[in-house]
């Protein structure tokens, strides 16, 4: 004699399950919105504050690099210069670092306590103060790139990066504590995004033959290229809006020069500089150039949205 196996009974949601549910997405819309709504309200004040310096200056601004307070001539192309190069800089050196300790710290090359202690301190990076960094760059930092800088000067000088002879704070030294600012960043989601893969797509590829590197180069990294991207993105992010320890490092000279030695300036060393001794057109003309600052950082996330997009529908 055989028995059937007993299917069993779902109980329907009551309605105050059902009442509950609603009130909870309409909750998560309301958060959302408001997100959106704080984000709004930013650029719309930055944007009524700046609207005298954008009524007189319009789009040259964007081209004029003449910064002088005492003749209300204002523009922004040496700042969104060095905003974009030393970003740049940063990611240079921290993306290909940052996805290498991820791959070390999500894969077992080291036992598994050893790991546990690396990604505390990688994440610890992240809660040092700007200022400290700056502090510390300018102490520890800037003195070997000087030595760096002159002795690449006077041998490779015809070249444009290093035709300028160092002479303290300057564009190198700003992007190496960018550098070392966004490493936190990219390689914990960058782990994260490794971690999250299935077992099977590496055991399956282990299964076909590939070696151990091929694995992690051809199927591991490609798979998880959408959250190393949005991880790449938020650095960038992160390096365009940093003040403190750039303003420190970065020379604050409002001059564009293709050297690495050269003093630079940024849109948000600009403001950190002159906002608190800002009068009248002034204050406009750096509401402005914060204006440009949220524009390049909203494009920034929106690119890295669309990237994302672009490869999950690979």
């Amino acid at each position: 004699m055989t028995t059937q196996a007993q299917i069993p009974i779902v109980k329907p949601p009551s309605q105050a399950e059902k009442s509950l549910d609603r009130g909870f997405i309409w909750l998560t819309r309301i958060f959302a919105l408001a997100v959106a709504a704080v984000l709004l309200w930013i650029a719309i004040q930055v944007g009524k504050e700046a609207w005298p310096a954008i009524q007189k200056y319009g789009a040259s601004f964007l081209v004029n690099s003449t910064w002088n307070p005492v003749t209300n001539e204002y523009g922004a192309l040496p700042q969104i210069y060095g905003t974009l190069v030393s970003a740049f800089i940063g990611l240079l050196i921290a993306v290909p670092i940052g996805v290498g300790t991820a791959v070390l710290l999500s894969e077992n090359f080291l036992p598994a306590k050893v790991r546990l202690v690396l990604v505390f301190l990688v994440e610890l990076l992240a809660a040092i103060p700007s200022i400290v960094y700056g502090i510390w760059g300018f102490f520890v930092l800037v003195p070997p790139l000087t030595s760096l800088g002159k002795f690449l000067n006077s041998s490779l000088g015809f070249l444009p990066i290093f035709s300028t002879v160092p002479a303290g704070p300057n564009m190198l030294a700003a992007g190496v504590i960018l550098a070392i600012m966004t490493l936190p960043i990219i390689t914990a989601i960058s782990r994260d995004a490794l971690i999250s893969l299935p077992p099977t797509l590496r055991q399956a590829a282990l299964g076909l033959g590939a070696t151990r590197w091929e694995t992690i180069l051809k199927v591991l990294i490609p798979a998880a290229f959408s959250g190393i991207v949005s991880a790449v993105m938020l650095g960038l992010g992160r390096a365009m809006g940093e003040t403190m320890a750039v303003t420190i490092l970065i020379g604050n000279s409002n001059n564009i020069n293709a050297s690495l030695f050269a003093p630079a300036n940024t849109i948000s060393s600009l403001l950190a500089s002159q906002f608190s001794e800002a009068g009248g057109l002034q204050i406009a003309a750096l509401m402005y150039a914060a204006l440009i600052l949220f524009v390049l950082t909203l494009i920034v996330n929106i690119l890295a949205e669309l990237i994302v997009l672009r490869v999950k529908r690979l």
